[in-house]
């Protein structure tokens, strides 16, 4: 595995055949896109793309973004639904990017996390997170 996150921290991209990288994270082929999808994610500022057939590939694109760009791209991202464990993620990557101050990422954290969203069904909760997560981050986009 770190060998791959220098390659992508040295380049910004890695491609690897499906094997290979199945061999290198340390599982079976069938698991590779399981493996991707909670390592990899978009939340975690990667894009994947994966070819299947003729010994296959995995490209995995550590995201450069830079300004506002970031911070569109998460919220153009987010989709209509969130768990708390997603934005939390997200935050992270936006307060390690240096996209959102600690007490930034703090403060959206407070306003969407389960405790304060308590009184919101729980079928309708990611639903009003996403909602109230994305209008925070536009908000703080607005006013940089």
């Amino acid at each position: 595995m770190n060998e791959i996150l220098s390659a992508l921290s040295e380049e910004g991209i890695a491609t690897f055949k499906r094997n290979e990288f199945a061999e290198r994270v340390g599982c079976v082929p069938s698991q590779i896109n399981y493996v991707i999808t909670s390592r990899f994610t978009p939340e975690k500022g990667y894009i994947v793309r994966s070819r299947r057939g003729g010994g296959g590939s995995i490209t995995i694109t550590k995201l450069s973004l830079s300004g506002g760009e970031l911070l569109m791209h998460t919220i153009n991202s987010i989709g209509e639904e969130i768990q708390e464990n997603s934005m939390r993620i997200i935050l992270d990557n936006l307060s390690y990017n240096d996209e959102i101050s600690a007490d930034t990422k703090t403060l959206i954290f407070a306003a969407c996390c389960d405790i304060t969203l308590k009184e919101v069904p729980i079928d309708k909760r990611d639903k009003v997170r996403a909602a109230i997560f994305k209008n925070m981050l536009l908000s703080y986009l607005n006013n940089k």
